[in-house]
């Protein structure tokens, strides 16, 4: 019986002590020598800091990746809809029903 729990405990903690393993940053090279940081999630940057930097600069200038701003208002189940920033006629706009205005 002792073996059984053993074994038991064995296959559900040795999955979740290897994705601990995994949680590191790889060190890589691409074809062209520059060394960039692999990570388990899929995203990756370069080692060398001012590349970083103008990566990180150039790609804030993509639409998909601009995000809605705090102040915004709408945008429902993470980006699905529309967004109301500040200065648009429907921002604070309130209930559209008579009763209630």
């Amino acid at each position: 019986m002792r073996s059984a729990w053993a074994l038991a405990l064995a296959l559900v903690a040795g999955p979740c002590l290897a994705t601990d393993l995994d949680r590191t940053p790889l060190e890589a090279a691409t074809v062209d020598g520059q060394k960039v940081r692999l990570f388990p999630n899929g995203r990756w940057e370069f080692v060398d800091a001012a590349k970083a930097a103008a990566a990180q600069k150039l790609a804030a200038e993509y639409p998909e990746n601009k995000t809605r701003p705090v102040e915004a208002q709408g945008g429902l189940f993470g980006g699905f809809g529309r967004s109301v920033m500040p200065g648009d006629k429907d921002y604070n706009r309130g209930s559209l029903n008579p009763k209630t205005r």
